[in-house]
């Protein structure tokens, strides 16, 4: 999943979400029946022949991202998806998606370089450093509070601890103002 959705405007939703079932020669009933039912869970069904110019941001992510889980991955990369989208929006959609693979078990790494998205979406944070890149730090992320609110989790002492603790990583101890 992109930071773009990749959406083609000459299909409809439902056909945008099949791509990768057509592309892999995976398209069966038992593919489709799945695809419809993720369409349905994610509140994009009643929109499935609509094209992607008459969804919103935050749907149109949510696509992408059912185009992506339509083939069965094991492991979801995830460029930057939250990027193009506004600061409100940005916030409800990484939790609706978190939610989602969190509830399908799937091992997903989000790039990213938001450091308050990182905190608040993963269980691992994991900083590079410049090229070449090597692991700089390795933080597991634990939380008492749900996952389900963003803005809960922003408000915790966790929260604000980790975020301290990755920016002195990221910054090297130093001010960069």
């Amino acid at each position: 999943m992109l930071q773009k959705d990749h959406l083609f405007e000459w299909r409809t939703v439902y056909q945008n979400v099949i791509l990768g079932l057509e592309l892999n020669h995976m398209l069966s009933k038992e593919n489709t029946d799945y695809v419809l039912k993720l369409l349905k869970d994610y509140g994009l069904y009643a929109f499935k022949d609509k094209k992607p110019s008459e969804l919103s941001g935050g749907m149109r992510q949510r696509a992408a991202l059912i185009r992506t889980m339509a083939v069965h991955p094991d492991l979801l990369l995830l460029d930057e998806p939250f990027s193009a989208l506004d600061f409100q929006t940005r916030l409800a959609v990484s939790a609706d998606i978190a939610s989602i693979i969190r509830k399908t078990s799937k091992t997903a790494i989000l790039i990213t370089h938001d450091l308050s998205e990182a905190i608040t979406l993963a269980d691992r944070v994991i900083v590079l450093s410049k090229r070449p890149a090597y692991v700089k730090c390795e933080m597991p992320i634990h939380y008492a509070v749900s996952r389900e609110d963003p803005l809960a989790i922003r408000s915790t002492k966790e929260y604000q601890d980790y975020f301290n603790q990755l920016w002195e990583v990221l910054t090297d101890g130093e001010s960069i103002l």
